[in-house]
């Protein structure tokens, strides 16, 4: 991309949504270079690749209308029409003068800000923003990759209009990301939990989960979440990588794992990072409070003897902007938070991994956001079929722009009903490059 030549863009002022929006359509999706001017006698000088970014055209360039979103600072209740476009849909609609019919930019950044977010809102009964008030599920177009569709589009009208201009070519992959929220169902909990819930068992007469638990404390049958070798074993065969994201929060309501002291625990830990990528998974508590989240980081690193980079927030919600704030506070890197929890689909719009940007202080921040397209906690919510038929939609739409297709799968997830395989085809068939 050093040799490829720069698009020149004319804005009237440069704003910090402006050089995020456009540097993430132009130059991470696309790879091309670009360069920004407000003064209107070099824009009109130069002889090279030109756009314009405004209310009206100047010349004979590239023009996009601007819907004013971009120039704008916070957030209004904005109103946003959706229509249908080609084999996708639009928003934020433009005059014929413009050479596409909807503001692109704006359009793009209301998905990867998560500008509804910001906006008044009633929360499920888990604290999280709902699926169902996001634009993507109301509109029905939760299932596909917008940003990414809209870019490529954009890409053809600039190879339209310069026919010397060639472009990286973009190949579908995946990442495959596993919670580990409860690293053991039975075993590692301790002499009393154990009783504890035994006799809770015996009360409710969950005489399954009583048995199961007694045979497992006996090493007459494994635990059911320990399926780490097995995990192991299936994702050397198909070539599969994988990221480990481990929680090390206090006993409470909302974590049952095992404590975060035991040194089979930590042997765990440090064994999946042998085979993969290794990260925290932040305890309820820790999404809200930065001194938790700071301690979880700090039991991370100890463990680990290396500095924390990635993080999860798998059930419970990721509150913008606080917790992506915090972690930058943290330097941790990169987050796979990005999904909603009880539906498949893209919540910002894109199988492209991007930056954060806070609307509250108009700031493009560091911390690298792969969006996953299922967080399997939707299991719950559909059949086995529902689920393989809207991932195969997914896949479908993700390959056709050269994305990338990530799932958060949990440990128990893969826990064995007899002959029960299905999960090992869904991961299987994502992993599908072809």
């Amino acid at each position: 991309m050093s040799d490829s030549p720069k698009l020149l863009i004319y804005v009237s002022a440069v704003t910090p949504r402006i050089n995020y929006t456009f540097r993430h359509i132009c130059t991470h999706i696309l790879g091309l270079k670009v360069k920004f001017t407000s003064k209107i006698e070099e824009f009109i000088a130069h002889e090279g690749m030109k756009l314009s970014y405004g209310k009206q055209k100047l010349g004979n360039e590239l023009f996009i209308q601007s819907s004013g979103l971009l120039s704008e600072q916070g957030f209004t209740d904005v109103e946003v029409r959706v229509s249908k476009w080609e084999n996708t849909v639009c928003f934020f609609r433009t005059s014929k003068e413009s050479d596409l019919p909807f503001d692109i930019f704006a359009a793009s950044f209301y998905m990867l800000s998560r500008y509804e977010e910001y906006l008044p809102h009633v929360k499920d009964e888990h604290g999280r923003y709902p699926s169902s008030e996001s634009l993507a599920y109301r509109k029905k177009f939760l299932d596909q990759p917008v940003v990414d569709i809209w870019a490529l589009k954009f890409k053809q009208i600039l190879v339209n209009r310069f026919d010397y201009l060639e472009f990286p070519e973009r190949h579908y992959s995946t990442k495959n990301i596993l919670a580990v929220a409860e690293a053991y169902k039975y075993k590692k909990k301790g002499i009393v939990r154990s009783i504890g819930a035994s006799i809770r068992d015996l009360f409710s007469l969950n005489m399954n989960m009583f048995l199961e638990r007694i045979e497992v404390l006996l090493y007459l049958k494994n635990d059911p979440y320990d399926i780490y070798d097995e995990l192991i074993h299936f994702s050397k065969q198909e070539d599969l990588e994988w990221y480990f994201m481990f929680q090390l929060s206090n006993y409470s309501i909302n974590s049952k794992n095992v404590s975060y002291n035991k040194i089979k625990y930590h042997a765990l830990i440090k064994s999946m990072g042998d085979y993969g990528k290794i990260g925290l998974l932040p305890g309820f508590e820790a999404l809200s409070k930065f001194k938790t989240l700071k301690l979880e980081k700090n039991r991370w690193e100890s463990i680990v003897n290396r500095p924390l980079k990635i993080c999860l927030s798998h059930f419970f919600d990721i509150n913008l902007p606080e917790l992506y704030n915090n972690f930058d506070k943290l330097e941790i890197k990169e987050d796979f938070s990005m999904a909603f929890v009880d539906v498949p689909g893209f919540r910002a719009g894109t199988c492209s991994s991007f930056l954060f940007y806070d609307i509250n202080f108009e700031r493009i921040s560091p911390l690298v956001i792969h969006p996953p397209a299922l967080n399997s906690c939707a299991f719950d919510n559909y059949s086995f079929f529902e689920i393989k038929k809207r991932l195969e939609t997914i896949q479908q739409n993700v390959k056709e722009v050269g994305g990338t297709l990530s799932v958060v799968y949990r440990n128990s997830d893969f826990e064995e009903v007899g002959n029960d395989k299905k999960i090992y085809n869904i991961v299987k068939m994502i992993n599908k490059d072809e």
